[in-house]
């Protein structure tokens, strides 16, 4: 039988596979893998491993960034061309007495210049060598001062010695193109108290900084008869040295002569090189007179490592000459500087030439002082003119040309770095104690200047500009050079960024608009528009690193860095970087604190940046918000008044209840106490601090007011001046105090080494805000406007009354009232870490008794005197000679008065009578005898 085959139904009949369809894959039960979480941690970490090497790197070169930034320019256009200061673009400019540091001397406005100056000493004195070259407190001089400066072409200077008197003129001649020729003229007189003429020594010098040549040209074998050299900037020179007469038409005078050639290490060093090359082997013989060894230069030998630093060429090594004259007073003595590219000379600038040259200079002087200040015009006296003369003259006999580098620390950088090579053309606040630039000062310094020279002003602003870095940060201590740096400790030498100093060039720029507002056609004023174009781009950089590093807790608050940290030692951790030194802060340092101080000057600057973007058709509009809120007076309320002190008040970590005690040292029984540690006067704490106001009653709390914040009908202006005019208060007969008289802290030492700075003592700066912002007030509608008048008119005669009636003797506290007027306006603490407290003269204690404040020192001239040149002595009077005691010695150094600045106390106030339109005003400076 056949096999027998399935039926297949047409309707079941399963459909053939297509070519292209695969048969369905074999399914079958898969295991889950197990997760490996040892290489996942492996690969996690791996990564991790990489993004934290790629986040190390990339934080490393970001620091690397952050750390250069502090060092790294600005990178907008320089205010000033590169050779602004140069001969050929400011010929007139380009010598002066450029070197505030030095008794008397001058340079060229350039990096590398050939110094010329002079020093002195007394032969046959009692003291083995009492040589003066640079000012310094411990030389015991009378007085020393620029009677006669106009900034450019003379000045006239008296120096006050123990029995003599030394007049330095000075006068240019422009030609060439090198700055023209000068020359010098020296009379020494004796003293009408001085048993005998005496005998003195004059060295005259040239000195090149790391460039030029200097060759000396001798006669008579030790007669220095003039110096011929060459430098970049002065082409070919000659300094001739003129025999000493007794009088300009009179026959010459005996004199023995002395010079030295040689190679010196630094400018900082040529009063050690002087020094060290003095020997007494030399014999004074006049022909009426005893022979007599003397004190003269001789020979200097320098250091061997530093000789071989130098070309192997004799010749090109020296570039120090010293020419000695030594001669009984009374004589007169001339050096001439003469240019070689000056060609067509008809004579030379000496003798009779110069007499008349100067007094051309003289008179050209006074029509100018009179046309700018108008003082003889409103009634003043000569005296009160002379006195004028000699403020303004101090002044810009004190403006000097630094140049070199700044050293600058960030938090960034774990070691000072250099700062890029820069020049400053600045005043000084002080020769002897801070001969070098300081950036608040500056503010008041120039706001005088700019009524005598407009383009002074502008050239020292624009050179405090063009020292900004990109961060918009200016050191504000410039200590540029080897022989700035010479006078200031290592510790107090680095500049951080974090550090500010109150904006006060905006004040000087505030006189400058208004200038150039007032007489837009005035030639001094024509330059002051694209001056201003020129410095606005770093303006606004300055402007915006204050409003973004100077920042508080509250939006519209700001606070000063740089307080001390170390509050252990401190009565009240000082606030270097405000101005304001020991004034009353916060007891705690913290992030909490709201300065109102700094509040008024960023809202007075936002206004000026407003006027200055509106007068360049610059945008504007930020600046004027910024400066609406920031003078908002319902801000200022709400953020700064003390309900409890009726005034405006900074807030902070605060208590009152802080002494300084006896720090307690265990000595074991038995064992000698000199072995241990003396005990310190350490701070004890008797209260928690609190967030609250600080309730310190003085000009912080006036700072509303002094800086025009408060509107004229604000019923806190009712408030302030009742304080101000309280004699248990702030109101004295000579000035207003810094804190008031019944402050917990008012004259309390901040340190056993830290006498009270702004914690009683009267300071003319302040002052000064405060006699402007009363006229301000008294000139504009208002329900207190009759008080404010009544107010700036008795502020303004106690003033006056204090600085010119009873001028420059010593500072007495009778009981507990301590009257002192700070020097030029300005004074305040500078250097980086250190007190300026330090430096500050005190005696006595904290309790009654009376306490000695001495202003440059000695007392030499009643106050009924009316002779200006026994004035003028005894305005200049110095700081007591060094006493080999400790507490002496400290005292001594504390007295950081300049001679020479003693006039600027009341020279910023000569702006006063143009600003204000009214009588000048003196400053005040006589203790409450």
């Amino acid at each position: 039988m056949g096999r027998q085959r399935k039926r297949v139904v047409t309707g079941e009949a399963a459909p053939l596979p297509r070519k292209d369809e695969k048969p369905p894959a074999f399914h079958r039960k898969e295991k889950k893998k197990k997760v490996d979480i040892g290489k996942v941690f492996i690969n996690i970490s791996i990564g991790l491993c990489i993004f934290s090497l790629i986040w190390f790197f990339y934080a490393l070169y970001m620091r690397s960034n952050l750390a250069k930034r502090v060092a790294t320019l600005h990178p907008s256009p320089p205010v000033l061309d590169a050779n602004c200061s140069s001969a050929k673009v400011s010929t007139e400019r380009f010598w002066g007495s450029y070197r505030p540091q030095v008794y008397f001397g001058m340079k060229t406005r350039s990096p590398r210049s050939i110094v010329t100056g002079m020093m002195w000493m007394r032969q046959f004195s009692d003291t083995d060598v009492n040589l003066r070259h640079t000012c310094e407190q411990g030389d015991g001089l009378q007085g020393y001062g620029w009677m006669m400066h106009d900034g450019i072409t003379f000045g006239v200077q008296e120096i006050v010695d123990k029995d003599f008197t030394l007049t330095t003129e000075f006068v240019k001649k422009m030609g060439g193109g090198h700055g023209g020729d000068w020359t010098w003229r020296i009379t020494a007189k004796q003293q009408s108290s001085a048993p005998q003429a005496p005998v003195i020594s004059l060295m005259f010098y040239a000195a090149s900084d790391t460039q030029g040549s200097l060759e000396a040209h001798v006669e008579d074998r030790n007669r220095l008869a003039s110096i011929t050299g060459f430098s970049e900037e002065l082409g070919n020179f000659k300094i001739t040295f003129r025999k000493p007469v007794t009088g300009e038409l009179s026959s010459a005078k005996y004199a023995s002569y002395n010079y030295l050639q040689t190679v010196s290490p630094g400018l900082e060093k040529l009063t050690d090189i002087v020094k060290q090359s003095l020997n007494r082997r030399f014999v004074y013989s006049p022909p009426s007179g005893e022979k007599r060894h003397y004190i003269a230069i001789d020979t200097y030998k320098p250091p061997h490592h530093q000789n071989q630093q130098k070309p192997a060429d004799t010749r090109k090594e020296i570039d120090f000459v010293v020419h000695q004259v030594t001669v009984q007073t009374p004589f007169q003595v001339e050096v001439l500087f003469e240019s070689g590219s000056f060609h067509s000379r008809p004579n030379q600038l000496v003798g009779s030439i110069m007499t008349q040259e100067l007094e051309k200079r003289k008179a050209e002087f006074d029509t100018k002082f009179e046309k700018t200040f108008g003082l003889e015009s409103k009634g003043f006296s000569q005296a009160h003119i002379k006195f004028a003369k000699a403020a303004l003259s101090n002044m810009l006999g004190g403006m000097g040309y630094f140049y070199g580098q700044s050293v600058v620390q960030s938090v960034y950088n774990e070691y000072p770095l250099l700062y890029p090579e820069g020049a400053l053309f600045t005043a000084v606040p002080s020769r002897s104690f801070f001969p070098r630039g300081f950036l608040w000062d500056e503010g008041f310094h120039q706001l005088l200047l700019s009524k005598w020279d407009p383009q002074v002003t502008r050239e020292a602003i624009a050179h405090w500009i063009d020292l900004m870095n990109i961060e918009g940060w200016i050191p504000r201590e410039q200590i540029l050079g080897d022989e700035a740096r010479s006078k200031v400790p290592a510790e107090f030498v680095v500049q951080r960024n974090e550090n500010a100093n109150p904006p006060t060039l905006f004040l000087a720029l505030q006189e400058l608009i208004e200038q150039l507002s007032s007489n837009p056609e005035k030639a001094a004023s024509q330059a002051t528009l694209p001056f201003l174009r020129r410095l606005f781009p770093r303006l606004k950089t300055w402007f915006e690193w204050y409003n973004t590093t100077q920042t508080g807790p509250l939006p519209n608050s700001y606070r000063w860095r740089g307080r001390d940290k170390d509050t252990n030692l401190f009565l009240n951790p000082k606030t270097l970087t405000s101005g304001l030194d020991d004034y009353p802060r916060a007891s705690h340092p913290s992030s909490d604190e709201r300065h109102v101080d700094l509040h008024c000057w960023m809202a007075l600057s936002s206004g000026i940046m407003a006027s200055i973007a509106r007068l360049l058709g610059e945008p504007h509009h930020d600046y004027e918000i910024s400066h609406k809120v920031l003078s908002d007076n319902n801000l200022l309320n709400e953020l700064h008044w003390s309900d409890q002190l009726h005034a405006f008040s900074d807030y902070g970590n605060h208590t009152q209840a802080v002494s300084l005690q006896q720090e307690k040292v265990y000595v074991p029984p038995g064992q000698p106490r000199h072995q241990f540690p003396v005990a310190r006067l350490v701070r004890s704490v008797r209260r928690a601090p609190k967030l609250q106001y600080v309730n310190a009653l003085g000009y912080v709390s006036l700072f509303p007011f002094l800086l025009h914040i408060l509107t004229a009908d604000s019923p806190k202006l009712e408030h302030i001046f009742r304080d101000m005019r309280d004699s248990n208060k702030l109101w004295t007969p000579y000035g207003l105090r810094s804190i008031s008289k019944a402050d917990p802290l008012y004259m309390k030492r901040n340190t056993e080494h830290d006498a009270p700075y702004w914690r009683g003592p009267i300071w003319i700066n302040i002052n000064y805000l405060a006699v402007r912002a009363l006229h301000h007030y008294s000139n504009t509608e208002g329900p207190y406007q009759e008080k404010a008048a009544a107010l700036y008119k008795e502020l303004r005669t106690n003033l006056i009354n204090n600085v010119y009636r009873h001028r420059y003797s010593s500072w007495i506290r009778p009981k507990n009232l301590t009257v002192r007027v700070l020097q030029a306006c300005i004074q305040q603490r500078r250097g980086q870490g250190g007190s300026h407290n330090q430096r500050v003269q005190a005696a006595g204690d904290q309790s009654g008794r009376v306490r000695k404040y001495f202003w440059i020192a000695r007392e030499t001239c009643h106050t009924n005197s009316s002779s200006i040149g026994a004035w003028y002595r005894a305005s200049l009077t110095h700081s007591h000679s060094q006493r080999k005691s400790r507490r002496e010695m400290f005292l001594q150094k504390k007295n950081h008065a300049s001679a020479a600045f003693i006039f600027l106390i009341c020279a910023i106030f000569l702006s006063i009578a143009q600003c204000l339109n009214d009588d000048v005003v003196y400053i005040t400076m006589q203790s409450p005898t």
